[in-house]
């Protein structure tokens, strides 16, 4: 009886044995010796320059690893794949996702700096949307909030110069626009608009030349010859070469102040003869004045 007892007993432990193996999680250390394995030939791949080819091993390894502590340095490998092909909108994708997932990894700073770079290089139409350009401002400024010490700082100063750059270019295309139209008051006014906010835009120069002229076409000579002298001043000579003499402008704005004072002359004259007709006119005719006046 205790025989077939301990049978029994020596049965039911082999059965939950067996229980207990198959409800074990599957792979154990064979699935994280699989993901070394899948990692250390993609890491290779990719440091041998091949990112094409490691984009979707390292997909794969994101989907088939989690918790095998190869999620981070995968992420990573992967934005950094997209990012030296030059993919840019999925780098800044993966380098995003990468933030969110690991935000205290040591590669933190590299994957903003980064991720900001992607986005100032997606593409973008300067004469519509200026979405993409707005984004990387903010991915940049983001990056300095978090990093104001960072030694990437010069780097990002630089980006956001061209950002800029870029902005400046859109309002000062919508300004030469106006003045293509043929409207200089319209011109004044956005183009006033552009050096205040980009004063230190390589339009600069053009600006000022097309309020010159814009002002002598309104008649505005002061305004005009203030303006002149400002690039007279501040544009060196080299860019005046190229874009428009100070002398041909003076010229200009001369030509354009010799028409008004003869315009003006012309109505003065026009005036004074439609004053003289009409009192030859009531001389000629005092006997209606006096009729006007009895009735």
């Amino acid at each position: 009886m205790r025989t077939n007892k301990y049978i029994s007993l020596l049965g039911f432990f082999a059965i939950f044995a067996f229980l207990f193996s198959a409800c074990a999680p599957e792979g154990g250390g064979d699935r994280t010796q699989m993901c070394k394995n899948r990692f250390d030939s993609a890491d290779k791949d990719f440091k041998a320059g091949r990112y094409g080819r490691v984009k979707e091993p390292l997909e794969e390894i994101l989907n088939l690893c989690i918790g095998t502590g190869y999620m981070e340095q995968t992420q990573f490998l992967l934005a950094e794949s997209y990012f030296n092909l030059e993919e840019w909108l999925e780098a800044r994708g993966e380098y995003g996702s990468f933030i969110n997932n690991f935000p205290s990894s040591p590669f933190i700073e590299t994957a903003e700096f980064r991720k900001a770079v992607s986005s100032f290089n997606i593409e973008y139409n300067i004469d519509r949307d200026e979405t993409n350009t707005t984004l990387a401002m903010k991915d940049f400024e983001k990056f300095i909030s978090n990093y104001p010490e960072s030694p990437l700082l010069d780097s990002v100063n630089h980006y956001m110069l061209l950002l800029l750059e870029r902005r400046a270019e859109r309002d000062f295309r919508t300004a030469r626009l106006y003045r293509k139209l043929g409207h200089p008051q319209s011109t004044v006014i956005y183009m006033k608009e552009f050096l205040d906010l980009f004063p230190q835009s390589k339009r600069r120069p053009e600006a000022l030349y097309l309020l010159v002229e814009s002002y002598a076409e309104l008649d505005q000579f002061e305004s005009a010859r203030y303006y002149l002298e400002n690039y007279r001043t501040t544009v060196p000579d080299s860019i005046q070469k190229r874009l428009e003499s100070v002398e041909s402008q003076e010229k200009y704005i001369a030509k354009l102040e010799k028409k008004f004072q003869k315009r003006i002359q012309k109505e003065q004259a026009e005036k004074l003869l439609a004053k003289k007709e009409a009192k030859e006119e009531a001389d000629a005719h005092p006997d209606d004045e006096e009729e006007d006046d009895d009735e």
